[in-house]
């Protein structure tokens, strides 16, 4: 058989074997991710951000934060709030000033889960957390199951929580995140008058194209409400939202919902077999 034909063959295995090994290697500070439809490694050089301006009210109490200490004790990281500046100090809105890290999270359910049981547990999350049954019987009554996205167990790959590490937790990210504000948007709710704490969910990553190789910077979290399972990423790429290309497709489509944030994360990142895994930072 000739070189030309066994090609295709070889490349696959090599991709294969690139994946795996990748995955065996990541360090406590790394993910992956995707982009471009490839798959990359995250290495995450400090700790997260999540933007918390003076006139802002995010515990919805009435009190400008700049007035409330009490808003400054703990992290509020918040779905559906965009702020006007970016860690580095950029003032404007961070869609222009800062990349963007799109997480797809899963809110589907493959088997329509009717158990309040199946959601993550309260075993590692920070007090005033909703969790275990109690998320679950909440989730399926705004959703109508438990969505593989706060599951304890995901029936899909997910590249968060990384491999070895327990649900709701994924390596220098927030450990919960306010729903509250997407939530209202959605309509599920009225205004916000209380923070609605879950654990981090379940979740994947995506790029756009021209920053898949980058050294490390902040990066904006973009949430990405995946609703069909069609439009999510395998574990080695091959199919769903591996791309900006796919992502604008599935949200043409109305299948993946997108809202801003004040979560900021700061990695580098490279495209496997792209750069030394021992010099990403």
């Amino acid at each position: 058989m000739k070189l030309s034909a066994l090609r295709p063959a070889l490349l696959a295995a090599a991709a294969l074997i690139a994946a795996t090994v990748s995955a065996q290697t990541l360090k406590p500070n790394q993910t992956l991710g995707f982009g471009d439809n490839k798959q990359l490694v995250f290495t995450y050089t400090q700790n997260f951000d999540c933007i918390d301006q003076p006139n802002d009210d995010l515990n919805f109490n009435g009190i400008i934060a700049a007035n409330d200490p009490a808003e400054m004790q703990t992290p509020i990281c918040q779905a559906g709030t965009n702020p006007s500046i970016n860690p580095p100090g950029q003032v404007g809105n961070p869609y222009e000033t800062t990349e963007p890290l799109f997480v797809l999270v899963p809110l589907f359910s493959v088997d329509n889960d009717q158990n309040p049981n199946d959601a993550i547990s309260c075993n590692n999350v920070v007090q005033g957390t909703l969790c275990g049954p109690a998320l679950g019987a909440e989730l399926i009554s705004l959703f109508g199951a438990v969505p593989e996205a706060f599951k304890a167990t995901p029936l899909v790959y997910t590249q968060c929580p990384e491999p070895g590490s327990a649900p709701g937790t994924c390596t220098m990210h927030a450990s919960r995140l306010d729903l509250a504000p997407v939530l209202a948007e959605l309509g599920f709710t009225g205004p916000p008058t209380a923070n609605v704490f879950v654990p981090t969910p379940n979740h994947s990553h995506v790029l756009i194209n021209q920053d898949i190789n980058l050294k490390a910077i902040w990066w904006q979290v973009i949430p990405v409400l995946v609703t069909s399972q069609s439009d999510w990423p395998s574990k080695d790429g091959s199919s769903g939202i591996t791309s900006l290309k796919a992502l604008l497709a599935a949200q043409a489509a109305g299948s993946a919902i997108l809202a801003p944030s004040n979560f900021f994360l700061y990695f580098s990142s490279y495209t496997i077999g792209g750069h030394s895994m021992a010099n990403m930072k």
